[in-house]
């Protein structure tokens, strides 16, 4: 079958994307307002892209009235933001904070969540997060009605459960999204397998 984008909504568009696109990191993204109010929401259009520097990216849709999320504007503002990593027992606080709270209200005391001090930034992470990433912006682009937001990464937090000279993955269990509108899954289903070199691959084939 295929599929032109162009004749069909946007709503099938996302629904199309979002179900094949998967499974896709989620950043629960703290943010802070000009009046001081700790903003957290979920993202799954996220990922890193880059490590020389340490680029994150996330993308933000407008709001039910056609305006910018708390996010967005937040981020825009002050230029900072910290990644939150999402894992098993946090998923029922993360579902809460994706509401469509009213901009002075933190979803973090509405979670039952607390903060924890950045080190390099005034934004504060989630303090039962088992992973965050504190990011200033790098750039912002307007792609239709979301924002793609470039964060780099200036300080890792992380827990001791998860690493000393390595980290140990099998301990970081992280939820990832799956399709929409409300389909997610675990990541601790895995399997290793050793990468092949192109010498490698001409030897197993001669």
């Amino acid at each position: 079958m295929h599929i032109d984008p162009a004749q069909h909504s946007n709503m099938d568009n996302y629904k199309l994307l979002t179900n094949l696109v998967v499974p896709r990191p989620i950043a629960w993204i703290s943010s802070l307002s000009s009046d001081g109010v700790v903003n957290l929401a979920p993202y799954s259009f996220f990922n890193a892209i880059g490590s020389d520097p340490l680029y994150v990216m996330f993308s933000v849709g407008k709001n039910d009235a056609g305006g910018p999320k708390d996010t967005a504007r937040n981020v825009h503002e002050n230029g900072e933001f910290v990644v939150n990593l999402v894992t098993e027992e946090l998923f029922n606080a993360m579902n809460i904070s994706a509401a469509d709270f009213p901009a002075q209200i933190s979803e973090l005391e509405v979670a039952n969540l607390h903060t924890a001090p950045s080190e390099k930034i005034a934004v504060p992470r989630v303090a039962q997060a088992k992973a965050s990433m504190e990011c200033k912006l790098f750039s912002e682009q307007q792609l239709g009605a979301n924002t793609l937001i470039i964060g780099e990464v200036v300080m890792f937090h992380v827990h001791n459960d998860l690493i000393d000279e390595r980290l140990h993955i099998n301990n970081f269990a992280p939820i990832g999204r799956m399709g929409s509108p409300s389909v997610y899954c675990h990541t601790t289903d895995r399997f290793d397998i050793a990468r092949v070199s192109y010498a490698q691959w001409q030897q197993d084939h001669s």
